[in-house]
């Protein structure tokens, strides 16, 4: 049987907050969840630059008998991520021991520095909707969405050629989301069926002209009198997230660190103590880039 000892108690420690944090952190992300990320479990600095492949167009070419194939030499695109944000949340805890005997403690502490790190990887990804410029933006600024405005938006989509098994998501603000609810042949039974029943008694909206509808609080807005709310249409491909390793802290410096990995995000936890205050400091950070990968597969969506 192990000996146990403070640096068994310490390691422990800092694995029990990094087996929480990461699911928590996953939990309350909305675009993070719908977005490519392109990880990778490797170590990184702020600064340094991720080079994406974009699939080249290739042409079909109509060979006549006795031809010859037409030999074609695709540029393979590339998009570029940044790793320009490092988001770290810190807390203290007097009595770090208690962790270990009440893990509901443990979660109080937590929960609002996951939080602060959701939200800033949400606000920098739905901050990319200027970036969108390739589709025409659909909807009017102050202007309830409708659902000519949600099908302009999938047919931009279409046009724009994204493929027809990709999935396509509509994020909104919550004033777009129960606007989009309230559209009567999507929300009573009679029209839409079990979706709409949802739409009426979950208030889920579920799924609206091929778009997976979601709503999140960190929308954009900009202006005012009236204020354009600028949600977002995309497939998957349309936005890169790219979430990297940090390095450990240099040994002997007192402080402890573990990584936790899920569903390509990681984290790093760190442990240290702060003699003015004698409490035990953990720090949840991430170190991460976002950028637009095909233009054409977003648009934006106003109201």
């Amino acid at each position: 049987m192990p000996t146990i000892t403070s640096a068994n108690v310490a390691n422990a420690i800092v694995k029990l907050v990094a087996v929480d944090a990461l699911p928590a952190l996953v939990s309350n992300l909305v675009m993070g969840n719908l977005v490519n990320r392109d990880y990778e479990p490797t170590l990184a600095n702020a600064g340094d630059t991720v080079n994406v492949p974009i699939p080249p167009t290739l042409v079909a070419n109509n060979i006549a008998e006795g031809g010859t194939v037409q030999t074609q030499n695709p540029n393979l695109g590339n998009a570029q991520i940044v790793l320009n944000t490092h988001a770290e949340a810190t807390f203290q805890i007097p009595d770090v021991t208690k962790v270990l005997a009440v893990p509901d403690l443990l979660r109080l502490y937590m929960q609002p520095a996951v939080v602060a790190i959701a939200e800033s990887i949400e606000t920098d990804i739905l901050s990319l909707y200027s970036q969108f410029s390739s589709n025409a933006a659909v909807g009017t600024a102050g202007v309830a969405l409708i659902e000519g405005t949600v099908d302009a938006a999938e047919t931009a989509l279409f046009s724009a050629k994204v493929p027809a098994s990709a999935s396509k998501y509509l994020v909104v603000d919550p004033i777009s989301y129960s606007a989009l609810r309230q559209i009567p042949r999507f929300s009573e039974y009679y029209s839409a069926g079990d979706a709409g029943l949802r739409a009426l008694v979950d208030g889920a909206v579920g799924k609206i002209k091929d778009f997976f509808v979601f709503r999140s609080q960190l929308v954009q807005t900009t202006g005012s009198g009236p204020v354009n709310t600028h949600n977002l249409a995309f497939a998957r491909d349309a936005i890169g997230l790219v979430i990297r390793r940090l390095p450990q802290p240099l040994p002997g410096t007192g402080a402890i660190a573990e990584y936790a990995e899920m569903g390509n995000f990681g984290i790093r936890v760190i442990m240290s103590y702060q003699p003015n205050t004698l409490a035990q400091q953990f720090t949840v950070d991430v170190l991460y880039g976002t950028a637009v990968l095909r233009n054409s597969f977003g648009v934006q969506v106003n109201s």
